[in-house]
């Protein structure tokens, strides 16, 4: 036990388990990273990062075999040959759905921060008092104010490119220079915000570094060359992941140990201490099991994964699954709708073009329900469009030479393609479960997955592909075509909720700091915590909640609260 006892333990290694690492180990704690999935170390394990399609066996292309293999993962827009490496395949890891969801994973050092979309909007403090103010979710035990200056440290160190725009619906942060628009972006700007006043689009704000600053380049990292290659693993370290960040940061100190390789089967709760002491884990390898101990645990599995976890540790003390007693542990899952979009044409500067792979689109705040309850559905959307030419002259019709290499030098007509991301209401009757006949290679029950949209997913889907096609329409488009996907519920891959936070332990499984109320030692801080989804991507807000969550799990510490 001796040999296995640590300070701290973060269970996995992807964009919130990485923050976890960092704090805890630059505060003076040794911390035991374990993570399921193999090693991956920043440059050199990252295989196609330079590579040219044609020196790929597929050009790129996923084979057929393996489509038909890996349905799931083959319906995300990121996986390609560049970047299978970095995915979860579906005969590897299967899970029972009972009802449709496409759960996307990365099982590796770094997770899925190697493989995000790497979009970072702060949430308004319309966001965090929604729930209670309407009813739709339990009440946030948090506000804007409480994680405002947490997102202003995290920003800082992640660099985050972006515009100041004194929007209350989006406030702004601490940014490098923001993306530029072109010219088309720029002309349906104003044309919107001149045709409604309230709806301004603004440039995206992403985890790039536009413009390095000193903190930036002491972690070894360099400035975003617009290649848009992102998921492959980034040489220049331009865009944020916890391999070229945080967790190098944490090895720094001297306090951090990673293990990779580590399937965490469960927490470990000592039932003469009436507390939570280790993790159980079994090597993914040599299926061998191991405990590991320590004061402080920090559950940073990714949302269903930590479901997961909590709910197969079980005790005579919790029989349905830690800190359970409210039996809500794994309800109340929820997601984002990305099912309509909408593209156009757009006449008129022909003469124009741009340059690079800008790794971010244009953004609308949400301006559905937001200061009061409004629509005849609940919650809202953000909106994304980008602008750009394609077709390249039509030059599949004609010979080779140079009337082909002639017409193939001109770009054709300008497109613009508009997305919703919609906010979904955490709903009791979508959940997670354990499977009770069914276990994976390493003993440990499947997840089932019941989630599934409803009628209010349906009323904000059709009120976008309206609004949508008017702002369009507005801007000067022509040929609007609206689209659903009708994808899957998890295809977001912005899974949350399940171990929500809450001010009564009766509706909620965390306080205000993250921390379980019924095993004070144990934090979540990934998208499981979330008690309701917002509009914005999430991953800067779990990054800003684990930070928060590590300075107070460190000073209750010193104060022997915990541990």
């Amino acid at each position: 036990m001796n040999s296995h006892q640590y300070d701290a333990i973060v269970v996995g290694s992807g964009i919130s388990g990485g923050w976890a690492a960092k704090e805890l180990c630059e505060k003076g704690l040794k911390t035991l990273v374990l993570e399921r999935g193999r090693q991956v170390e920043h440059l050199k394990d990252y295989p196609t990062m330079t590579a040219a399609p044609w020196e790929m066996p597929h050009r790129n292309q996923i084979p057929l075999e393996d489509k038909k293999a890996n349905p799931v993962v083959n319906r995300c827009y990121a996986y390609k040959e560049d970047t299978a490496h970095f995915f979860v395949k579906d005969q590897d890891h299967p899970y029972v759905q009972e009802k449709p969801f496409d759960w996307v994973r990365g099982y590796q050092v770094g997770g899925k921060s190697l493989i995000w979309a790497r979009q970072t909007q702060r949430w308004s403090k319309y966001d965090f008092e929604g729930p209670g103010r309407d009813g739709f979710a339990v009440d946030w035990p948090i506000r804007y104010e409480d994680i405002a200056p947490w997102y202003s440290y995290v920003e800082r160190f992640v660099g985050i490119s972006g515009s100041y725009e004194g929007l209350d619906t989006l406030p702004d942060g601490e940014f490098l220079p923001a993306w530029e628009m072109n010219c088309v972006e720029k002309e349906i700007q104003e044309r919107i915000l001149k045709a409604y006043g309230d709806r301004k689009f603004i440039i995206g704000r992403c985890a790039h570094l536009t413009q390095p600053k000193d903190v930036h380049l002491q972690q070894g990292r360099g400035q975003c060359m617009a290649r848009n290659q992102c998921y492959r693993g980034c040489p220049f370290g331009g865009y944020f992941s916890s391999n070229s960040s945080t967790l190098p940061a944490a090895a720094k100190t001297g306090n951090l140990t990673l293990r990779p390789d580590s399937v965490v089967h469960s927490l470990i709760w000592d039932e003469k201490k009436d507390k939570v002491t280790g993790v159980r884990v079994i090597d993914r390898v040599t299926k061998e099991a191991t405990e590991y101990f320590a004061k402080v645990i920090f559950l940073n599995a990714s949302a269903l994964n930590t479901n997961l976890i909590l709910l197969n540790s079980t005790s005579s003390r919790f029989p349905n699954g830690l800190g359970n007693d409210s039996g809500i542990l794994g309800k109340y899952i929820a997601f984002h709708n990305y099912r309509g979009s909408l593209s156009a044409g757009f006449e008129g500067f022909e003469d124009k073009y741009y340059f690079g792979r800008r790794p971010t689109a244009v953004m609308l705040p949400n301006f559905r329900n937001v200061h009061k309850q409004e629509m005849d559905f609940q919650r809202g959307y953000m909106s994304f469009y980008s602008a750009g030419r394609g077709g390249w002259g039509g030059a599949g019709d004609m010979n080779f030479g140079a009337d082909f290499k002639e017409v193939s030098a001109k770009p054709g007509p300008w497109h613009v393609f508009m997305m919703m991301q919609g906010e979904t209401i955490p709903k009791e009757s979508n959940f997670v479960s354990l499977s009770q006949d069914k276990k994976d290679e390493w003993g440990i029950p499947l997840l089932k997955v019941s989630v599934d949209y409803d009628e209010n997913d349906e009323l904000l889907l059709k009120d976008f592909l309206e609004q949508g096609e008017e702002m369009l329409s507005k801007a000067g488009c022509f040929n609007i075509r609206k689209s659903d996907s009708k994808q899957s519920p998890g295809l977001d891959i912005h899974e949350m909720g399940g171990v929500r936070m809450g001010r009564d332990p009766e509706t909620s499984l965390l306080n205000g700091f993250n921390q379980m109320h019924l095993a004070p030692n144990v934090f979540v801080t990934d998208g499981a915590c979330m008690t309701s989804t917002g509009t914005q991507n999430p991953s800067i807000t779990y990054m800003a909640l684990t930070a928060r969550a590590v300075d107070y799990a460190v000073a209750a510490l010193k104060r022997n609260e915990i541990g």
